[in-house]
């Protein structure tokens, strides 16, 4: 089993790369923003693996962060997702911009991604939504929402109670970590004053 290749870029294609280990060259599947942080042909590279093996097949997926090699497992395992898929969500979203968008039941988010329509992005949201607590809060922590909140996007109560934080003068970013944060606590179905309220106590800490 490979968990881990270090060695130079031999070549880079639209959905893979070839790493030279000491004279060998590894095919390995990547999502689009793993290849687009890609260093040149001639570099050095040092790629987490997941490696599949089946009867008739082996197949390499590298990725950046072990992070990021996480969401790629996790995303399996909801019903209907495999790895292409998976690889599509994480070339679209980065693990931070997921995690929010999974707090914030963000499906419109989720569906940006190539291959991804609002059925599979709805079971991603509800598969997760519970699985996922660690991942959410590493990203609320470090890295804020990247889309604006839309009518339609998320949930009234949420859309509000971030529209509120911002016109207190908090950034869109801290308004949506906070009440990203708060929905954790108050769950997906509270009132925007509570999630106003909670959000407000998250941001003061």
């Amino acid at each position: 089993m490979i968990g881990k290749l270090k060695g130079t870029v031999d070549e880079i294609g639209e959905d893979h790369v070839i790493v030279d280990v000491h004279g060998v060259g590894y095919v390995v599947f990547c999502s689009a923003r793993t290849l687009s942080n890609m260093p040149d042909p001639g570099e050095a590279v040092v790629l987490l693996i997941e490696t599949y093996v089946r009867e008739d097949l082996l197949r390499l997926f590298g990725f950046g962060t072990a992070l990021e090699r996480e969401w790629f497992r996790l995303l399996q395992s909801v019903q209907g997702i495999g790895a292409k898929v998976a690889l599509s969500v994480l070339g679209t979203l980065t693990p931070s911009d997921l995690a929010n968008a999974i707090a914030l039941r963000d499906i419109a988010m989720v569906s940006r991604a190539p291959g991804v329509g609002k059925r599979v992005a709805e079971r991603i949201v509800t598969e997760l939504k519970n699985k996922a607590p660690a991942f959410a809060g590493e990203a609320l922590g470090t890295i804020g929402l990247k889309q604006e909140l839309g009518e339609g996007v998320a949930p009234a109560s949420v859309t509000d109670a971030v529209s509120a934080l911002t016109n207190l003068g908090y950034s869109r970013d801290q308004a949506a970590n906070a009440i990203a944060a708060a929905m954790k606590d108050a769950g997906e179905n509270a009132d925007s004053a509570k999630l106003i309220r909670l959000g407000l106590k998250e941001l003061s800490r």
